[in-house]
């Protein structure tokens, strides 16, 4: 197993798409998260804010692990929020965790 980086970007104004399908997206990153595959996840608020509120967010970050870079695009690709249309682009990268917090 080796980390990757999900940066997926949200499409402008796609605040009300993001809180529709935002549970079953939550689903997918607990199921991460109780394997012990998680790393982190969040999402960019769109101003510096933590709770932007009406100006929603530009887009989002997982860190997992994944058994290889074809597995984590092709879960990045099954995320709600592809289907959805709140992402407009997923770049997916190998990730090197060098120190912890």
């Amino acid at each position: 197993m080796m980390l990757y980086a999900i940066h997926g970007e949200d499409v402008p104004n796609s605040l009300e798409k993001r809180m529709a399908v935002r549970p079953e997206h939550l689903k997918r990153i607990q199921a991460l998260q109780e394997a012990g595959r998680l790393i982190l996840a969040g999402p960019y608020p769109a101003i510096d804010s933590q709770d932007p509120g009406p100006a929603g967010f530009s887009g989002s970050l997982v860190v997992a692990e994944f058994e290889s870079l074809e597995a984590a695009q092709a879960w990045a690709d099954a995320d709600p929020y592809m289907s959805a249309g709140v992402y407009q682009k997923v770049t997916v990268k190998p990730f090197k965790k060098v120190l912890s917090a």
